[in-house]
């Protein structure tokens, strides 16, 4: 089959790979389309990749088209999104349905051959089918969608409160639809660019905050009459969105962090304080899974996108490439600044 291949780092190619074998268990999805993750920057420009040669690509979707012995769920022709990880299922964490703990996992896309490819072979479990009428550059960013619904589960949110969203790429725009489908009173986006702050309101925000040119305490204050907001996601790694999670979080409120940061962070020891006397919640949340596997977060994807409850729109899409010009896509990531929204890759074969 036909691959983006890295072969080392910053050598990707579009070369031959071989085919991979559907095994008890398993299914064989052709990939039709397959999003960039911001994880996948690193392993292909930043000595990232946990071995070379490797396929990555774990936001994907695609149709089944061969199922191994013992597959009951899934036939040829169903629609499926992809889950990538693949928990032991053994160990005390898998039993206790805390999957992504799992110490002995592995990944489709990074630890194992991804979606970057004609094809990928997938554990029965890890495909979930989906409505065929949504577009496969759509369905190809379940994963992201998971992700932001399992921050609202880490951060115990209920409808009634007031919610900010600090950053505003893939995850912050569907963690402002989810606080939208589970009733939140008031949801505020906060990002820099106004771009991306103009789609969080189409998606359900009902204020919009750019932190370059406004002041995110004052304006906190004047959306929430001068309380915080309930529950603060922190959907950006950049260090400057804890700082203000923490300033702009109500007493007794809730803040969890999704986005992972690359840099070191410090606080003052005043900012440190208002976790103190505010007593707020800080957690964190890591991937997309809970029981039964791999959970309500992508059932409830496909159902709330199927229902149209769950909005994408083109906007979502900053650029699509074929596959076979896979190092021109990861070119864009020399200049992430410029780069506003998804950025998918199309299987032309």
């Amino acid at each position: 089959m036909k691959a983006a291949v890295l072969y080392k780092n910053g050598d990707l190619r579009y070369d031959e790979f071989p085919t991979p074998e559907v095994k008890p268990g398993t299914a064989k999805v052709r990939v039709r389309a397959a999003g960039i993750c911001g994880s996948d920057v690193p392993r292909v420009l930043h000595n990232g990749a946990h071995f070379y040669p490797i396929v990555l690509g774990h936001e994907f979707s695609g149709d089944v088209v061969e199922v191994g012995d013992g597959v009951a769920s899934l036939r040829a022709g169903d629609t499926v999104a992809g889950v990538p990880l693949v928990p032991c299922g053994k160990c005390a964490d898998c039993l206790s349905g805390r999957y992504s703990q799992c110490k002995s996992y592995t990944f489709i896309g990074s630890r194992e051959q991804g979606a970057f490819a004609e094809y990928v072979v997938l554990p029965e479990k890890n495909a979930v089918k989906y409505d065929p009428k949504i577009p496969y550059e759509y369905s190809a960013m379940f994963e992201p969608s998971t992700v932001a619904l399992h921050a609202l589960r880490c951060n115990d949110y209920r409808g009634g409160g007031d919610v900010a969203v600090l950053g505003c790429g893939s995850i912050g725009i569907f963690t402002v639809q989810w606080a939208r489908i589970f009733g939140a009173k008031c949801i505020a986006a906060f990002d820099i660019d106004d771009g991306r702050l103009e789609l969080a309101k189409r998606v359900g925000a009902d204020f919009t905050v750019n932190t370059k040119a406004e002041d995110a305490d004052s304006r906190a204050k004047e959306m929430t009459g001068g309380k915080g907001f309930k529950y603060v996601f922190s959907a950006a790694g950049d260090p400057a969105t804890i700082h203000i999670a923490f300033s702009i979080a109500t007493k007794n409120g809730d803040i969890c962090c999704i986005g992972t940061p690359t840099r070191e962070i410090s606080f003052t020891p005043s900012e440190w304080e208002q976790m103190n006397r505010k007593e707020f919640r800080l957690t964190g949340s890591w991937m997309s899974y809970s029981p039964p596997y791999p959970g309500e977060e992508w059932t409830l994807t496909a159902h709330c996108l199927a229902s149209g409850q769950l909005k994408m729109y083109r906007d979502f899409i900053y650029r699509k490439y074929p596959l076979s010009q896979a190092a021109e896509a990861f070119r864009e990531f020399t200049h992430p600044e410029n780069v506003h929204g998804k950025i998918m890759m199309i299987n032309e074969l």
